[in-house]
């Protein structure tokens, strides 16, 4: 069975576009179409005396950057004749993936891992990880550079 629709996860980081890359190579080869995916959380900082919010001056801040760096990303790559389609959710990465993997009918994920461990993946967890172990569909994990 070959994918007719990839999830590529994007965090404009070398791992996830690694794995975009792979995804349009591999669309090409098999004429899928690709949506790129990228989650944001809008930050809330939490004290024993209550939390700090972003304001609405930084959600819209943290949007129009987000947007702006999907388009970067995105543009340059719509040569090589594969469908891509981009959306943009706020929510916690998890979630959205397995969220938009139902909605846009995705047969395939194709996400890059930043391959932390120790520390940083305790606090950061693997957003790889919670999808490989939630996901309906196949997930192909790209290791991104030491």
């Amino acid at each position: 069975m070959l994918p007719k629709h990839i999830l590529v996860p994007v965090d404009f980081l070398e791992t996830s576009t690694k794995a975009l890359d792979y995804a349009l190579d591999l669309a090409a080869k098999v004429g899928a179409e690709v949506t790129a995916l990228h989650a944001y959380v809008i930050p809330v900082v939490g004290f024993p005396d209550g939390a700090l919010i972003a304001t609405a001056e930084m959600a819209s801040r943290i949007l129009d950057a987000s947007q702006k760096a999907l388009q970067e990303l995105i543009e340059p790559r719509k040569a090589r004749g594969v469908k891509i389609h981009v959306l943009l959710h706020q929510d916690e990465p998890r979630t959205a993936v397995l969220k938009v993997c139902k909605e846009v009918g995705a047969d395939l994920i194709v996400m890059g891992t930043h391959g932390r461990s120790g520390l940083p993946r305790a606090l950061l967890g693997s957003v790889a990880e919670g999808v490989l172990r939630r996901a309906d569909v196949p997930v192909l994990i790209l290791r991104g550079p030491e």
